[in-house]
């Protein structure tokens, strides 16, 4: 059993380096990119306050594909270009989103989410999935996050 946990009170920038530190420990060598989305997820959940979904979206035949996550149950397929998700696969670009209803098209899987964050996952100039952050909070992401999710996708793009 893998017991990877934050130091609480700590600066942001160290939770998410502390979050890509046990990401890289817990998929490396695993060749299952489910199973390592799987505990991606898990410690998303873990490390970051204020999630009410964490997990990904998997590019499946020209659309977005509910992969796996922490929380409520999910829109199944999402097309490209659609929503917060569907936009950033479809431009390649993280999408930091302060306030989900006032994205054009937002697509409300859960009532309760008020901010997200969206990272796409690329391989090769490709995007394979998106790692996808829900808060119930009004911008409860910063630049901040951002990066680090980055960062976190970077390392996955040769694991999932």
């Amino acid at each position: 059993m893998f017991d990877f946990r934050p130091d609480p009170g700590q600066p942001k920038a160290e939770t998410l380096r502390q979050l890509c530190d046990a990401v890289d420990a817990l998929t490396a060598g695993e060749p299952d990119g489910i199973a390592n989305m799987a505990n991606v997820a898990a410690l998303l959940w873990e490390f970051l306050p204020g999630l009410n979904w964490a997990g990904f979206y998997r590019m499946v035949d020209g659309e977005l594909v509910l992969g796996p996550f922490v929380g409520r149950p999910a829109c199944i397929r999402i097309p490209l270009g659609k929503g917060v998700c569907g936009t950033a696969a479809s431009t390649g670009k993280s999408q930091l989103v302060a306030d989900v209803h006032a994205f054009p098209g937002h697509i409300a899987c859960d009532s309760a989410s008020q901010s997200e964050l969206v990272v796409p996952v690329v391989r090769q100039g490709t995007v394979i999935a998106v790692i996808d952050l829900d808060s119930p909070e009004l911008a409860r992401f910063d630049a901040e996050d951002q990066a680090g999710i980055e960062q976190l996708a970077a390392l996955l793009s040769g694991r999932i």
